[in-house]
């Protein structure tokens, strides 16, 4: 949740504050909201996200009966993924970054960079959602390549093929792009 709309960096910062403020999850539910936003501020958005954990820290309580996801952990990563796209503000993104990160699975999510490289290499439609991105390529990388080419498009994506200006003549998949020669010849590109 704290690594939505921000970077690495800042959502890193914002788990430490949370961690400094509060000893548990339970103080966190139980805290007034102002002072988890204020706990989490460097992370960007920090109201809405504050209401939003402790949203997701209240129907987890209700239906574990305590802060506690290890049962998780005997679940198909198939069951992990529909429990936690129920919890409020819980996407396809964050299901698969706490499958693969959190749990060591053979998940693959799919962020911002990801999604463009991957429409820009043609893996994916030009109009293919991130979240219906995320079923298409998990199907067609095998379970073994996914962390190593998830971090590697996230990498390629923010020095090499940037949203804006992308580096289209230093890069290596050139000659299998399917918009680098058009974003060279449009100017968009260098």
């Amino acid at each position: 949740m704290l690594s939505q709309a921000t970077s690495d960096v800042n959502s890193g910062r914002a788990f430490a504050g949370l961690k400094a403020r509060f000893s548990s999850w339970e103080e966190v539910l139980h805290a007034p909201t102002p002072e988890v936003a204020d706990a989490i501020r460097s992370g960007g958005i920090a109201d809405v996200k504050a209401r939003r954990i402790q949203e997701i820290l209240t129907v987890i309580e209700e239906r574990e009966h305590m802060l506690d996801l290890s049962r998780l952990h005997d679940l198909s990563d198939e069951e992990v993924y529909h429990y936690l796209c129920s919890l409020p503000g819980v996407g396809p993104k964050t299901s698969a970054c706490v499958l693969l990160f959190s749990m060591g699975r053979d998940a693959f999510p799919v962020d911002t960079h990801v999604h463009r490289v991957a429409i820009r290499l043609g893996l994916i439609g030009p109009k293919v959602s991130a979240q219906a991105a995320h079923s298409m390529l998990g199907r067609r990388v095998p379970p073994e390549l996914r962390y190593p080419f998830h971090m590697g498009l996230i990498r390629h994506g923010r020095t090499v093929c940037r949203p804006r200006v992308p580096l289209c003549s230093e890069c290596a998949l050139f000659d299998l792009c399917d918009s680098g020669p058009d974003l060279l010849a449009s100017g968009k590109a260098r």
